[in-house]
């Protein structure tokens, strides 16, 4: 089933009325619903936990939501259509500044994979090769250089914008919604967009079709310490405070099929994960960009799924700044660690 088949297929969880968080389904198993968007390997222990049975063999019906961004998957969970998210940290801190408090269960990431910065080739061949050079350059027009984030507000957005504030040119890009991998790439091949934020998968794709290169790589460890200093916790799996509260037995059970999850995709070659889920969920982006992507992934995924609270303070430069809205929440209010600790001594 291809991505497009599959969003479909998720229609009416999205469509329709808000549901519970977590439903009783049949023979009494309960459904929990987990969100991401949009459709990359970053979110694959999701994808995983459905491909093999992971949240069935822990007592729950699964199923997935997949969102074009972040912070549709925010207004999602927030609206009840969805129980769990994976998305960026930043996410679970701003429903809980908004009313909606959350926790935080695991991370599974310390590098940010999808704040690459992706520029037209024709641009970047022009000698527009940095970030600096992106912001101080102007349209035929006049007018500043647009970069597309999957959407406003989106974690690509927040660390997009952080990057450049941080090579001094953030107010001179004009951001726009950019959506999932098609509408991006194809925005960029068409020069609608002059960059875009990308997951691996998109800039392998980009660079393989000759339609942009990156300004800036977050493989680049310089680069990324210039701009954050250190891991950070990019990306969470969350939920609303009140459905732990509701079923923390729920929460446990998801939270030991996520963590097998991140087991499974430490002992799965790339071909064996790609034949898992790389048809079937991200189909949109070409097979040996999504392979890449993979291998990419296994460098950086964090197995163990802690969130620390040294990586927690790295991330409070990027999240409690000006213009982020964000307001400050403590390490110990926000990421409730006890479910992982317990699946860790039951899985190992």
């Amino acid at each position: 089933m291809r991505r497009r088949e599959f969003l479909q297929g998720s229609a009416l969880v999205v469509g329709g009325a808000a549901l519970a968080p977590v439903l009783v389904h049949a023979q009494g198993r309960k459904l929990v619903t987990g969100s991401f968007g949009p459709a990359s390997t970053l979110y694959a222990p999701f994808m995983v936990v459905e491909t093999e049975g992971f949240a069935h063999a822990e007592g729950l019906d699964f199923k997935l939501v997949i969102s074009d961004g972040g912070a549709r998957t925010r207004q999602i969970l927030a609206a009840g259509q969805a129980s769990h998210g994976h998305g960026d940290a930043s996410h679970p801190l701003q429903l809980t500044n908004r009313g909606k408090p959350c926790k935080i269960l695991m991370g599974t990431e310390a590098r940010c994979p999808y704040a690459n910065i992706i520029i037209r080739k024709d641009l970047f061949d022009q000698g527009i090769n940095t970030p600096e050079k992106f912001g101080n350059w102007k349209r035929p027009d006049g007018s500043k250089p647009t970069i597309a984030a999957t959407a406003i507000g989106s974690g690509t957005w927040m660390y997009g914008n952080y990057i450049l504030e941080k090579f001094g040119v953030a107010d001179r890009v004009n951001w726009v919604n950019g959506g999932g991998a098609k509408t991006r790439l194809g925005g960029l091949s068409s020069k609608q967009f002059d960059a875009i934020m990308a997951e691996p998968s998109v800039q392998f794709d980009a660079e393989d079709h000759g339609w942009g290169r990156p300004i800036y790589d977050v493989r680049d460890t310089a680069a990324w310490n210039h701009a954050f200093g250190g891991p950070i916790p990019t990306t969470a799996v969350y939920v609303l405070a009140s459905t732990v509260q509701a079923d923390p037995d729920v929460t446990q059970a998801f939270v030991n099929a996520v963590y097998r999850s991140m087991l499974w995709l430490k002992a799965h070659s790339i071909d064996e994960i790609y034949a898992r889920i790389g048809e079937k969920y991200m189909g949109d982006v070409g097979s040996q960009a999504v392979r890449r992507e993979i291998a990419y992934f296994k460098q950086l995924w964090k197995y163990d799924a802690m969130m620390s609270e040294a990586e927690f303070k790295n991330g409070a430069r990027v999240w409690f700044r000006e213009g982020t809205d964000i307001k400050p929440i403590a390490f110990a209010d926000i990421v409730d660690s006890r479910f992982l600790l317990a699946a860790h001594k039951k899985l190992g």
